[in-house]
């Protein structure tokens, strides 16, 4: 008599814990600069006029990440804990998120606490999970996004509400930053191709089929493109209501107007960066860098030098097992990667930051947690470990510098700084 196979254990107590512990991580040294630092300057004004319906400022971004900041704000006061907390508990979801989408998407135990591990210690997730700016909640929220929407495609009798929550969730990554906008789009085309790849002759009414079957593309199409429009259209309803300079002539017309500010041609930045040294990990962004009441301290924002290089040639790998192979998750990891990057290569916007890429680098650390898991697999335990090591003890190296930890003296960027375009 043959044994059925050996069903594979949800982490989902370890994704819990690895989540728990970045937040703890990111609680040190939180509010010790007491003033806004780098781009809190724009979004914290922001957040503070929607408290008083005031002026509407900071129009060129969409409103519900300031809306987030008034929340802590709100919730916590006008101070260094009011509006970084709120930060870091998205950023905690952004972690708990996306280990979950790739356990959905992989079933993989090894592959999901390794991402959660690479992800935690990458860099970017931290520096972001620590301010306030609007980067961490269209990440959140994304993550959120894919969690739902793997978990649909792999347990389909929950496809409904799953799908639903995939749609507001999507809604609220693009109601918090633009970023989000190309990758919004890709469950609702997956859906698509999927099911006309299966060639059913009711197309939009068929009930068979990948990668929901239970649910019809016309459902599909209300959850992941009419609920995600409703959703990022009701989080700018605060921008009719302001004292000073409110919309007035429609969304459509304030989109408009936002575009334009997007697209306008601004002076050389000292901070800007191009797409190439972003993948090659080149150049740097210091968000912080100043003597704070008598103690140096320095927020710089890089990737993982370990990771984000070896990143590259697993995903490499991802697009290889992907399409060869079939290996649905590699490829889905790969696609995001291209898709989130594909954007900024052919974007418009005439200065761009290496912030940008923080969402393809979590693409990035997915594929290398892919990668790691073949090797895993097939017997090759230590040097499936390293990767997942070295990232740990690279990020005790750097913490000082992307924490705001009391530094020696003024010259001690140079202990990080490895590369003249890091300083």
């Amino acid at each position: 008599m043959s044994r059925a196979p050996e069903q594979v254990q949800d982490p989902l107590r370890w994704c819990a814990v690895l989540a728990l512990a970045f937040w703890l991580a990111c609680l040190p040294h939180l509010t010790a600069v007491p003033h806004a630092y780098f781009d809190e300057v724009h979004y914290l004004p922001a957040a503070r006029e929607l408290l008083a319906l005031d002026e509407f400022t900071n129009r060129e971004h969409p409103l519900l990440g300031k809306e987030l900041i008034a929340l802590g704000i709100a919730l916590f006061g006008d101070n260094p804990v009011g509006w970084r907390l709120l930060p870091t508990l998205l950023g905690t979801l952004a972690l708990f998120g996306a280990m979950r989408a790739l356990w959905f998407a992989s079933e993989s135990r090894f592959a999901t606490l390794a991402y959660g591990v690479l992800l935690a210690t990458g860099f970017h997730l931290f520096v972001h999970a620590r301010i306030a700016m609007l980067d961490i909640f269209y990440l959140g929220f994304l993550a959120l996004a894919a969690w739902q929407f793997a978990a649909a495609i792999r347990q389909p009798e929950q496809g409904r509400w799953r799908l639903a929550l995939t749609g507001v969730a999507l809604g609220l990554a693009m109601g918090a930053k633009w970023n989000a906008l190309v990758v919004a789009m890709l469950p609702g085309l997956t859906f698509l191709v999927a099911r006309a790849l299966a060639g059913r002759r009711r197309l939009l009414m068929s009930r068979r089929g990948a990668p929901v079957p239970g649910t019809t593309l016309l459902e599909a199409t209300l959850w992941l493109g009419v609920v995600p429009l409703a959703v990022y259209a009701a989080t700018y309803l605060p921008g009719f209501l302001f004292r000073l300079h409110p919309i007035t002539e429609g969304l459509v017309f304030h989109h408009q107007f936002m575009l334009s500010q997007q697209e306008q041609v601004l002076k050389p930045h000292p901070y800007q960066s191009t797409w190439e040294q972003w993948v090659l990990n080149a150049r740097s962004i210091w968000y912080l860098y100043e003597p704070v009441e008598g103690v140096q301290r320095g927020i710089m924002l890089i990737g993982n030098p370990l990771t984000m290089l070896l990143g590259l040639p697993a995903l490499a790998w991802c697009a290889w097992h992907g399409l060869v192979r079939r290996y649905w998750a590699a490829l889905g990891v790969a696609l995001i990667y291209a898709v989130s990057l594909g954007f900024w290569v052919i974007a418009s916007k005439p200065v761009q930051f290496y912030y940008h890429y923080a969402l393809p680098s979590m693409a990035l650390l997915a594929a290398l947690a892919l990668a790691c898991d073949a090797l895993w697999r097939n017997g090759w335990r230590k040097s499936a470990l390293a990767p997942v090591v070295g990232s740990v003890l690279v990020f005790g190296w750097f913490y000082p510098i992307i924490s705001g930890a009391p530094l020696v003296g003024p010259d001690s960027f140079a202990v990080w700084t490895w590369m003249e375009a890091w300083r």
